[in-house]
């Protein structure tokens, strides 16, 4: 058992005031198995009113818009989290792909988490698939060897990708972060035939060195009959333990966005995101990430240079 209290800061900054901005949030970690959460607050710029609603996957999902002119957005949540550590042994379910059969012809929702997306490297995978010999093992077998696969053969370096970069183009350079990894273990779990969902929260340093301790962070669960959902961290190839704290599940990363939204008028934005974690003995971390956004189009960008020049 432990309990963090964390932090986590995004702040939006516009080198020109824009007119309104339009916002989805999804910070509002719920009750899941395995974590109670015992306090939690969100404050945003201007206080504006937020809409609470449920989506498909159960998370709480926030709507609100900003309307007056501003130039900067800053979104903060903090939450006290307990977590435990699951009773649930993954080493002995002994579930097969052939047992999931007749649950997902009755279930929507798992066969909708059991299908790959279209990528032109798929018959990557499935050459992955067939290098760890995944026929007639157990869904957890499956998973511990993709998992192991991701671990040693990508390599985990920051700055390489951002929230664009496609599944081919993770394959192609084999290097990444969190989240990439996670989108290639859901590629290969689900073309296996495992539903499996992508998971965004965070992972809490404990003495334990970790990669991507003390910021946002992902994985994915896969699912099982005997014991439902059992979460699995391909950045550290191990499976999900008290220092993960959940906070969303959904297809994949665009699904589980912590903030996302858009705004009216001409300007340049800059992200940033910390996340500071405090723990029951007082010992505290953080970690703040400038956040690479997309590319505005070359339209928008002629008339962001031009009123530059116009302001000097």
């Amino acid at each position: 058992m432990a309990t963090f209290n964390i932090v986590h800061i995004t702040k939006y900054q516009y080198n020109r005031p824009i007119n309104e901005s339009i916002n989805e949030i999804r910070l509002f970690p719920h009750n899941f198995e395995n974590q109670e959460v015992l306090e939690f607050q969100l404050s945003i710029t201007k206080n504006p009113q937020i809409t609470i609603t449920t989506d498909y996957h159960g998370n709480r999902v926030g709507n609100f818009n900003i309307m007056e002119p501003h130039s900067e957005m800053i979104v903060e949540s903090k939450m006290l989290v307990r977590t435990t550590h699951s009773q649930k042994i993954p080493e002995i379910d002994h579930v097969k792909v052939a047992d999931l059969v007749a649950k997902l012809e009755n279930d929507v929702y798992l066969l909708r988490l059991s299908y790959p997306e279209k990528i032109k490297k798929q018959e990557e995978i499935i050459k992955i698939l067939k290098e760890i010999d995944s026929s007639d093992k157990s869904i957890i077998a499956i998973a511990q060897q993709c998992n192991e696969y991701i671990f040693t053969n990508f390599t985990y370096t920051k700055g390489i990708t951002n929230i664009e970069t496609t599944l081919d183009e993770i394959l192609e350079h084999r290097k990444g972060v969190c989240q990439d990894f996670a989108l290639v273990l859901l590629q290969l779990l689900r073309t296996a035939g495992i539903p499996s969902r992508y998971v965004s929260g965070y992972i809490c340093p404990n003495e334990s060195g970790l990669r991507g301790e003390g910021a946002t962070h992902a994985w994915v669960e896969i699912y099982s009959p005997i014991q439902g959902w059992l979460g699995i961290d391909p950045t550290n190839n191990i499976w999900t333990m008290d220092n993960h704290v959940k906070l969303s599940v959904g297809l994949n990363f665009i699904e589980c966005t912590p903030i996302k939204g858009t705004f009216k008028g001409l300007a340049k934005q800059t992200l940033s995101v910390s996340v500071s974690i405090g723990y029951e003995d007082g010992r505290h971390f953080e970690e703040v990430n400038n956040v690479q956004l997309q590319d505005v189009s070359a339209e928008a960008k002629e008339k962001l240079d031009y009123i530059e020049q116009q302001q000097q």
